[in-house]
């Protein structure tokens, strides 16, 4: 059983020049996998991730969304992002493989195609389809209320959610000094950025998936 990420960059038109966004994205997903087996950017803004381990899904969902949003604006003193990204996440089987994620299949690429085509209708940014309807309401209905801030990240919030992840153990100390901050400042950055709840999120799917998968 696999995980598949559909997605795509809301307004990526606002960033004039695309590689100030694309760049990052495509180091990103190196780290995860080869182009196109694994990973494909198409169409200008629309990629797919393949990922091995479907309880890490969501992490790697998190990650792209805070990479995206820490994309700056260009000329423009704001602290959001123009940018965001909208993702699905599909959790099943893969019976054909090809050379091209693009033209792999199975109930896990469909899965995220379907909850793909649903995200703009349901007004969320980032949704699961997986073989347990029971764990799809339950995250859904989280993700849909993290949404609420997830969604009105800062670039700075942003930047900080990567570092997190990025380094897990590391403390808000060292953190700040990744940051080039003092403690007091991450402090404030870290509540305002919701990192325990994400945190908690996050680990929460991925038990309720590998226990799934385990069955």
């Amino acid at each position: 059983m696999i995980a598949v990420i559909k997605s795509d960059i809301i307004a990526s038109r606002k960033i004039l020049n695309p590689e100030r966004w694309m760049n990052p994205l495509k180091e990103r997903l190196e780290k995860w996998g080869h182009s196109p087996q694994n990973w494909e950017l198409m169409w200008g803004d629309f990629f797919q991730l393949e990922i091995d381990q479907p309880e890490e899904a969501l992490k790697k969902a998190l990650m792209i969304k805070a990479l995206i949003k820490s994309v700056e604006a260009e000329n423009s003193s704001t602290k959001k992002s123009p940018i965001d990204v909208r993702i699905s996440i599909g959790i099943g089987e893969k019976t054909y493989s090809s050379n091209r994620i693009s033209e792999s299949n199975g109930p896990a690429f469909i899965n995220a195609g379907e909850k793909f085509e649903k995200l703009r209708k349901e007004k969320v940014n980032l949704a699961v389809q997986t073989p347990w309807k029971e764990i799809d309401e339950e995250i859904n209905l989280i993700l849909k209320l993290a949404g609420v801030f997830m969604d009105e990240w800062t670039v700075s919030s942003a930047q900080l959610i990567t570092l997190v992840f990025n380094n897990p153990e590391a403390t808000q100390n060292e953190i700040g000094h990744m940051l080039g901050i003092r403690q007091n400042s991450v402090s404030g950055r870290w509540s305002r950025s919701h990192i325990e709840e994400i945190k908690e999120m996050e680990q929460l799917f991925s038990r309720k998936i590998k226990k799934a998968v385990s069955r």
